[in-house]
């Protein structure tokens, strides 16, 4: 089944490719090229293979032998749940642990303006839940140069397969 979804995420990813303003190399050696969305992003940089919105992934993990969970591991997905500001979520790819309130993700498409479609890579995020379940955070913001002032709700992370995070 992940070898059927992996060929139909190149067929889509190759018809919809656009003119590169920036690149890099994901998971299989497939190259992403900028503008683009967390979920495709997230994709071929985890080597996670789902499909849908963002906040989909993690009622979809399970029907795809993927486990979830509440705790951050490096080379899981981030799920953000949707907001009235964000109503597709949020996808990000764990690629350290700072400590038990703090880690560091890739993600794509997280600011607006000219950094829309953007990759961002090693960004702050912060557990700001009362119980330090990792179920809130607030996470780097590009155009102020800190975390954002907004909090979002966390659906938990998708863990992919040991040794699936793709280089840099």
């Amino acid at each position: 089944m992940r070898v059927v979804l992996l060929i139909l995420c190149l067929l889509v990813s190759a018809c919809a490719s656009r003119a590169p303003t920036g690149a890099m190399t994901g998971s299989f050696g497939r190259d992403l090229s900028e503008p683009v969305s967390c979920v495709p992003y997230a994709r071929a940089r985890s080597g996670i293979l789902l499909q849908g919105d963002a906040w989909q992934w993690w009622g979809a993990a399970p029907a795809y032998s993927y486990s979830r969970g509440s705790s951050p591991r490096v080379g899981s997905v981030m799920v953000i749940g949707r907001t009235s500001r964000m109503r597709d979520g949020h996808v990000s790819v764990v690629t350290r642990i700072i400590s038990d309130r703090e880690i560091r993700v890739d993600h794509a498409n997280w600011a607006s303006g000219s950094a829309k479609g953007r990759i961002a890579r090693d960004q702050r995020v912060v557990d700001v839940s009362p119980r330090n379940d990792w179920s809130l955070v607030r996470v780097y913001y590009p155009p102020i140069n800190d975390l954002g002032t907004s909090n979002y709700p966390v659906l938990g992370f998708v863990y992919a397969s040991p040794g699936t995070l793709a280089s840099r």
